[in-house]
């Protein structure tokens, strides 16, 4: 095991030997290829590279070297839950967060999920994760949600937003306008965007969200094509008032009409697509395929670690068995036999990749191995599995057999933050003892026995079918309300 040290501030470092998938415009794939890191940046690409004096060597040989991996909706507040919601529905997630319980969380509680997160997520490889903190209730959580990305040494973007507000009240107060003028300072490592989901109602109450979004000049992230909650209704006022733009991203976008399809691809929006959610939770069928027709840019998440997983690896391999189920069951349902899948797992590694740089407006220095830049670099190897060798195809190795357990080293801005399959500078068993704290909050909060109603909660009769927020009585006529 390498000395941590080794890897000290202004050190270039050369990952040697390497399968490089660059995921550049030319899909260049370099056996035995070299990454020189100098600074923040790539310095230089190629075989047996000649390095500067001082530069620390990392041997990448039986390895693939990749992109940093781009998550872009994960709801990282969640994370000291871990597992909670395993059996839950997409109805009980909004029975326990949105109408019970999610008031629940103290700022401490914020910062206790968001750190477990944001360290789970550079151990996998994820380089780069957007915060969707839909649970700011206040600045003071905002702060503490914040506080908890800049401990841990990744990349963020922090989507801010408050489930038990309407987005017209947070989005116009003053604390929030001095939230972001004192903590959004142009960071690298740390983005913006405005977090909020349209219901359809045709008031439009969210409008002035997307004002205070247009006047901040940051984009809008937002649960699109939710059953049951987000549909057609929404992205038409929305591209009726003029909202829907390139930077605009859409989370699930499960169970949208093709209508919908056509304006987010004529607006150049792009979007999130979570599989293990949408699959299991219900908001409709993953929608790749359709996503793929009509031109739309592509992107991976995974939603959040109360019901699934925390890393791509996981996000790769169902959206390829997802998109591909879909395509044999058509085809049989028609007589037909399917002789070569439409999505291939190059894509979705491109998804998780340059996909999520795209989404974030970061295709200029992310998502892809070039010279100039960011080093944002995963090194996947494991001398000590049998599951590393042969490597023969390198995209199908890292969607379908490689696992978080394989990141064998990470680089943010240049920065080793994991080496020899161990993080660096961080201290897990101090997150430990936080995420121990809020977990034994919420149980005291709720009492022993609602805590364990929580994994099963009764669905109370209310509108929350067919609308889970509280700041308008609008439900769609799309459902049940059909």
């Amino acid at each position: 095991m390498s000395d941590p040290t080794e890897f000290g501030p202004g050190r270039p470092v050369v990952l040697r030997g390497g399968t490089v998938l660059t995921m550049d415009d030319a899909k260049q794939v370099l056996p035995r290829g070299d990454v020189l890191v100098v600074d923040d940046r790539i310095a230089a690409i190629g075989p047996a590279l000649t390095v500067p004096d001082g530069t620390v060597e990392i041997d990448a040989s039986d390895g693939i070297v990749m992109p940093g991996m781009i998550d872009t909706h994960r709801h990282m507040w969640q994370t000291a839950m871990r597992g909670y919601g395993a059996d839950w529905t997409l109805t009980q997630y909004f029975v326990w967060y949105y109408l019970e319980w999610g008031k629940a969380f103290r700022p401490e509680d914020v910062h206790a999920g968001n750190l477990l997160g944001a360290i789970e997520a550079i151990d996998a490889g994820v380089t780069t994760c957007v915060d969707w903190s839909h649970g700011l209730q206040t600045t003071q959580h905002a702060d503490a949600a914040v506080d908890a990305l800049q401990a841990v040494p990744g990349r963020f973007v922090l989507a801010y937003g408050n489930i038990q507000q309407a987005p017209a009240e947070w989005a116009t107060a003053p604390e929030f306008r001095d939230f972001v003028g004192r903590r959004l300072t142009g960071d690298d490592m740390l983005g913006f965007q405005i977090a909020f989901d349209v219901i359809g109602d045709p008031a439009f109450p969210e409008k002035p969200a997307f004002e205070a979004a247009r006047d901040l000049g940051v984009a809008v992230t937002t649960h699109a094509g939710v059953w049951g909650a987000t549909g057609d209704d929404g992205i038409r006022l929305m591209h009726d008032h003029g909202f829907m733009t390139p930077e605009t991203v859409y989370v699930h976008s499960a169970s949208l009409s093709a209508d919908s399809y056509h304006r987010i691809a004529a607006t150049g929006g792009s979007v999130s697509v979570s599989t293990e959610s949408e699959q299991s939770a219900g908001q409709g069928y993953p929608p790749t395929w359709a996503l793929r027709s009509h031109g739309i840019p592509v992107s991976l998440s995974m939603d959040t670690t109360v019901w699934w997983s925390g890393d791509l690896f996981t996000a790769m391999r169902t959206t390829l068995g997802a998109d591909r189920s879909r395509e044999h069951l058509e085809a049989h349902a028609t007589g037909e036999t399917v002789t070569h899948a439409a999505l291939r797992a190059e894509q979705v590694v491109g998804w998780a990749t340059r996909g999520g740089a795209r989404a974030l407006g970061r295709d200029r220095d992310l998502g892809s191995i070039e010279v100039g830049k960011k080093a944002d670099l995963v090194l996947i190897k494991n001398d000590h599995s049998p599951v590393m060798f042969p490597l023969l195809n390198p995209y199908g190795h890292v969607a379908f057999q490689a696992q978080r357990g394989d990141v064998h080293t990470v680089l943010v801005n240049g920065r080793v933050v994991k080496h020899d399959h161990r993080l660096l500078g961080v201290d897990l068993a101090a997150a430990r003892r936080t995420v121990e704290q809020t977990v034994e909050h919420l149980r005291s909060t709720l009492g022993e026995e609602a805590w364990e109603k929580g994994m099963n909660p009764d669905v109370p009769e209310t509108t929350v079918l067919d609308n889970p927020y509280t700041y308008t009585d609008y439900h769609s006529a799309s459902t049940h309300g059909r």
